[in-house]
């Protein structure tokens, strides 16, 4: 049996897998005012436990990346979702401080692989024109993993109590795993895909060897980390992955302690800026490969599409002025649309810019740079909502964007596209 239409197929399992990633990661946001008077834990103990995922996410990040060049898109991508749906569960095994910042730890050595076995999907299967969309399809996984923990973690926690959001939400995971396995292979080795789909497909996607794990003639890792396109991109995410991450772990907090929400509350209303978030990223996504078809360089598309989602950043400095929490909100939808925006564009550049056995690796780097700019903002987020407010957050949180969109122009001019490295 042929499934028609493959590809769109393997873009809703890629869009799940991210799905399933931030329901994950987010299920502690949403219970964690519940677990820290638990645990006796105050704002600082709980971005302690953050810095823990995020030192582990930053450490594997460009591991990830490396492994999964070398087993190949569909074994790496399995590995990573059996390891962190495992993690996940263990989360409602915890005991206290020490047990739940080993829980989040494991959860950050797996979680990481999702974006460099994505790309490495896209790469296989869309077009140039179209990696951004699939990339940006992707992304939105994530804000509708973000937009249902909300619901569902806040759901079982009321009637089951926290522990068990934990360990259904890491169940979700092997349920994909299964569909993974059966549906994945590269376009010239999938018996799932049609004939005639496939000779359509054919002369604009990359040669089958770029599908291959990597060889020893592949590059290794610090002549790819060396070269311009990839450490512009750790830079760059380093200064703007913290954003999102400040939004997923810290609103649910930011709306029970300043704007007086209780945990149904949050499950009400917490989801709404992801909701953008997805819109923005299939929009992004799609804009980029528009502006293509319209005659636009490759480079020129992805960056405006990138200084567009920059330039409404700035609207997060308002959030902590604004006279209610409706307004607090809408100012986060800005947030979370304008670095969909950004995102599902920044992602795309390792699929343009190297070859198929390298793209797991740069991507792995990069995210890797985002990671640790994500650790040493939990740590700070944490002092400065302890000793001041969470004012200089959003200001920060506003900022960010505007700065990296300026960098990107500067430092990664358009030679460096088009030819794979």
């Amino acid at each position: 049996m042929k499934i028609p239409r493959l590809v769109w197929v393997i873009a809703f399992l890629l869009f799940l897998a991210a799905a399933v990633n931030y329901l994950d990661r987010q299920a502690l946001g949403i219970v964690s005012f519940d677990i820290r008077k638990e645990f006796g834990l105050n704002e600082q103990d709980y971005s302690y436990i953050l810095s823990f995922f995020f030192l582990a996410y930053s450490i594997m990040y460009a591991g990830s990346g490396y492994i999964i060049d070398r087993l190949g898109t569909r074994n790496g991508f399995a590995l990573s979702m059996f390891a962190w749906s495992l993690a996940q569960m263990l989360h409602g095994f915890a005991r206290g401080k020490w047990s739940l910042a080993g829980c989040r730890f494991l959860l950050g050595l797996a979680e990481p692989g999702a974006w460099p076995g994505a790309a490495k999907a896209v790469n296989e299967w869309f077009p140039a024109n179209q990696r951004a969309l699939g990339m940006g399809l992707f992304n939105s996984g994530t804000s509708i993993g973000s937009l249902l923990a909300p619901v569902m973690v806040a759901s079982l926690a009321i009637h089951f109590g926290w522990r068990s959001a934990f360990v259904t939400t890491g169940i979700v995971g092997f349920v994909w795993l299964v569909v993974w396995m059966i549906l994945y292979q590269p376009p010239h080795l999938n018996r799932w895909l049609r004939a005639d789909e496939y000779a359509r497909m054919k002369p604009l996607l990359p040669a089958p060897d770029e599908a291959k794990p990597a060889t020893e003639d592949t590059p290794p890792w610090w002549s790819l980390v060396a070269a311009r396109g990839c450490w512009v991109l750790i830079l760059t995410r380093f200064f703007t992955d913290p954003v999102i991450y400040f939004v997923i772990f810290w609103l649910p907090e930011y709306l029970r302690k300043e704007r007086h929400f209780n945990l149904a509350d949050v499950g009400n209303y917490s989801w709404v800026p992801f909701a953008f978030g997805g819109i923005g990223y299939v929009f992004g996504g799609w804009l980029s490969g528009r502006l293509m078809q319209a005659g636009w360089a490759l480079p020129r598309a992805r960056k405006f599409v990138m200084a567009l989602g920059a330039a409404v950043m700035p609207v997060a400095i308002a959030a902590p002025y604004v006279p209610t929490a409706a307004l607090a909100i809408g100012a986060m939808c800005f947030t979370t649309f304008g670095h969909a925006l950004w995102v599902s564009n920044l992602q795309t550049l390792p699929t343009d810019m190297f070859r198929g056995p390298e793209i797991g690796t740069v991507t792995g780097f990069s995210g890797s740079g985002g990671a640790i700019g994500g650790m040493l903002a939990q740590l700070g987020t944490g002092y400065l909502v302890v000793h001041f407010s969470y004012s200089p957050v959003f200001l920060l949180a506003g900022l960010m964007h505007p700065l990296s969109a300026v960098l990107t122009y500067w430092l990664l001019p358009d030679r460096y596209f088009g030819s794979r490295h």
